[in-house]
């Protein structure tokens, strides 16, 4: 018997790491929604500030608020999280440039929310998408479009959507999340293969 031969992917040209794109684009979409804003509006607001954008790369910026919960730069952090630092007055070290994965991510998600939230329900075992930790329903509704939209082997989606939970949410978080993906990708006939 030969081995079964994998999909291949090409390789992005819109980002030179997937795997920070991804990150970024959570913490944009964990911010809008926790501050109630469209995802897009968000991006374009981060777009116009620089100091905002250097919270995207900041280990510490799903756990951090900036002081003034309208401005972008505060849009990094949760409403009401405790504040151990801000935003530097003056941007340190090249700007962070939000790339075109990002973008894509971000405002995929905002444009099929309601479709991406449907699929999550249906799988979201006694959980509504609403009661979910805010993570766990930004990592999810990020994996669910990049397995609906994108190219991205379902392996490697899955992966660092559980990851991410694991990192960032409760200490169930990573299996639930688990669970929830592999049945979307079973009900999407998505390959559970990483492409070589």
């Amino acid at each position: 018997m030969g081995a079964t031969p994998r999909r291949s992917t090409p390789r992005r040209t819109d980002t030179p790491d997937p795997r920070r794109s991804r990150q970024r684009a959570l913490r944009v979409l964990f911010q809008a929604d926790v501050r109630g804003l469209a995802a897009g509006d968000l991006l374009d607001a981060l777009d116009a500030d620089p100091r905002a954008r250097l919270l995207l790369d900041d280990a510490d910026a799903l756990a951090s608020a900036g002081a003034d919960p309208s401005s972008a730069a505060a849009a990094a952090g949760p409403a009401g999280a405790p504040t151990t630092r801000t935003a530097p007055s003056e941007p340190v070290g090249e700007p962070v440039v939000i790339d075109g994965f990002t973008r894509s991510l971000v405002r995929g998600v905002d444009a099929h929310r309601d479709d991406i939230d449907a699929l999550i329900t249906r799988f979201a075992r006694r959980w509504s998408i609403r009661r979910m930790p805010v993570v766990d329903r930004t990592v999810l509704r990020l994996a669910t479009y990049e397995l609906l939209h994108e190219d991205t082997p379902a392996a490697v989606v899955i992966d660092e959507a559980v990851t991410a939970a694991k990192t960032l949410s409760t200490d169930d978080s990573g299996r639930y999340v688990n669970g929830v993906l592999e049945a979307v990708r079973r009900e999407l006939g998505r390959d559970a293969d990483v492409a070589g």
